[in-house]
């Protein structure tokens, strides 16, 4: 009998194909704009080789930053990333400049009492993890929502899968205006292919249900960049209301959004979900600003 190497051959016109590519039109890294040689895949096959469930739970987030990020990024970029990890605020999850000693609640939370139970984040929001979400934001390069998007996913299966319980994941939105002139909410593209993730990962995430439209913004607030604590609470108070109550009776709700700066974003939005009856409100992003 002749053997088939039909797959292989195919395999390997792909190969040439992808390499001819490059070659042709190589890539350019999306934060630093300098030509790299990419890894050769454009899939999300190859993470459910890196990582699996046990991975995942002891993951090391500079390291899988850098692998998910290979073919977007150059090598120096992919490898400027800065986890956010203990000692942090058991509250608003904020970093502490000192790395010695355990997690406690820093002096703002005790000041200021968060509407949230507790705040998480994958990194600092500086460097190539600041870049990429602006890329994302205003550039429009919405390729980079999978691997961001992985990345947040992995981070809720360390902080709240068989841990702290959460029934309804909850975007936070953009106001109507700016939806259409961006055309796309950044937070909800972040986790619109959990699912799939989880499938990928065999984790049962079967509970858990996605509400885009729990909450609504409905007053155009102006942008949160360059304000102070006090001004971005007065710019955001009331900007925020419940589409639907009934889906959010009593459900511990975990709030997704790109940036956790100063909180009052994350506080506003707990307030409103927590007086219209949900249960308790936790938050996650992919960075937390110093």
């Amino acid at each position: 009998m002749i053997p088939d190497n039909r797959a292989a051959s195919g395999s390997l016109f792909i190969w040439m194909a992808r390499a001819l590519r490059e070659a042709v039109w190589p890539s350019k890294c999306l934060v630093c704009g300098s030509f790299f040689q990419p890894a050769m895949y454009k899939n999300y096959n190859l993470p459910v080789k890196i990582f699996n469930y046990e991975s995942i739970l002891a993951y090391n987030k500079k390291s899988a930053f850098h692998k998910l990020m290979l073919p977007f990024l150059c090598s120096a970029c992919s490898t400027d990333f800065v986890p956010a990890e203990s000692p942090f605020c058991c509250i608003c999850g904020i970093t502490f400049k000192s790395r010695i000693g355990d997690d406690h609640v820093c002096g703002e939370c005790i000041k200021s009492p968060k509407k949230f139970r507790m705040a998480r984040a994958v990194g600092v929001y500086e460097g190539t993890l600041m870049k990429t979400i602006q890329r994302l934001k205003y550039k429009g390069k919405i390729q980079l929502a999978r691997p961001l998007g992985m990345l947040l996913f992995f981070a809720f299966i360390k902080y709240w899968n068989n841990k702290n319980r959460i029934d309804l994941i909850v975007p936070v939105p953009l106001h109507i205006k700016r939806f259409r002139k961006r055309g796309f909410n950044q937070a909800y593209l972040l986790i619109r292919e959990w699912f799939s993730y989880a499938d990928a990962f065999n984790v049962k995430l079967s509970y858990l249900k996605i509400e885009r439209n729990a909450l609504i913004k409905n007053k155009q607030t102006e942008p949160q960049t360059g304000l102070d604590r006090k001004q971005r609470r007065a710019n955001i108070k009331n900007a925020f209301s419940i589409g639907n109550a009934s889906k959010i009776t009593g459900e511990s709700i975990l709030l997704i959004d790109d940036v956790y700066t100063t909180g009052a974003t994350a506080d506003e939005c707990a307030r409103v979900l927590i007086n219209e009856g949900a249960k308790s409100v936790d938050v996650l992003t992919l960075a937390r600003g110093m």
